[in-house]
Parts: C-alpha cells; sequence; structure tokens
C-alpha cells in the first residue's frame, strides 16, 4: 500500500518536525489530500488543522517528490511531496499532533530524536543540498 502525502519544510535553517498520537517517529507536518485539490492546497489544509498556520504562498517551493517506507505503518510506504517556505503564522498543536520542534537542518547528523525514514533518508540530505 501506498500513502500519498503532502508535507512542509521551513526555511532559514530550521525545520518544523511534528510527533503524531501515538507514535514515536518525529516527521513533517502534512498530511493525504482530498479529492481535487493540488499537492500546495493539500498542505495548506493540513497545516491550518494540525498547527494553525499555514505557508505563504508565494514564497512556497517544491523541494521534490520522495518515498520511503512509512513511519507508522509497517509494509507501507510514503510518497510525499515536499515543499519548503515560510510560516504564514505562529504553529500551535492541534488535531492529532502530539509534540513538534525545531530541528536545525545542518546540525547533528544524527539527531537525538527518532525520525521517519523519509525525512532522514531523502528529505534531510535533499534539504542540506539546497542550504550548501
Amino acid at each position: 500500500m501506498i500513502s500519498v502525502v503532502s508535507a512542509a519544510i521551513v526555511r532559514d535553517g530550521a525545520l518544523l518536525v511534528v510527533r503524531k498520537r501515538g507514535t514515536d517517529s518525529f516527521m513533517l507536518p502534512g498530511g493525504k489530500g482530498e479529492p481535487g485539490e493540488t499537492e500546495a492546497e493539500t498542505l495548506q489544509r493540513e497545516l491550518r488543522e494540525e498547527l494553525g498556520c499555514g505557508l505563504h504562498p508565494d514564497g512556497l517551493a517544491l523541494l521534490g517528490h520522495f518515498e520511503a517506507p512509512a513511519a507508522n505503518e509497517p509494509g507501507c510506504l510514503v510518497r510525499a511531496a515536499i515543499y519548503r517556505g515560510d510560516l504564514d503564522g505562529v504553529p500551535v498543536i492541534a488535531a492529532e499532533i502530539a509534540e513538534m520542534l525545531w530541528l536545525d537542518v545542518e546540525g547533528e547528523e544524527d539527531p537525538p530524536i527518532r525520525l521517519a525514514p523519509l525525512l532522514n533518508r531523502h528529505v534531510l540530505p535533499a534539504l542540506r543540498d539546497v542550504v550548501a
């Protein structure tokens, strides 16, 4: 089974990661699209539901499309459209989010938290290439 999601990155060397209730891996905020939504529309809706904020649409840029094993669904893959941009508002934990934190993109190669495979294997390396 493949889950298709849109997720976000916040620029300026920091990455906003979240941990959903009942899970132990941190991942990017975002989620699955509704029928007829574009990737960017899905992302904006999910950010508003999960964190009460969005991304400035004029600075939104696609980092890429990536695929990896799902962090919390054994035997499933997640296929994600990853965008980077600047937050429009202040993030506040809502919906199914249990915890959020800012991760220094250029910091430690092995952060002291458990990261979802998509984030660890693909997104962080791609983001470090863009920031470098």
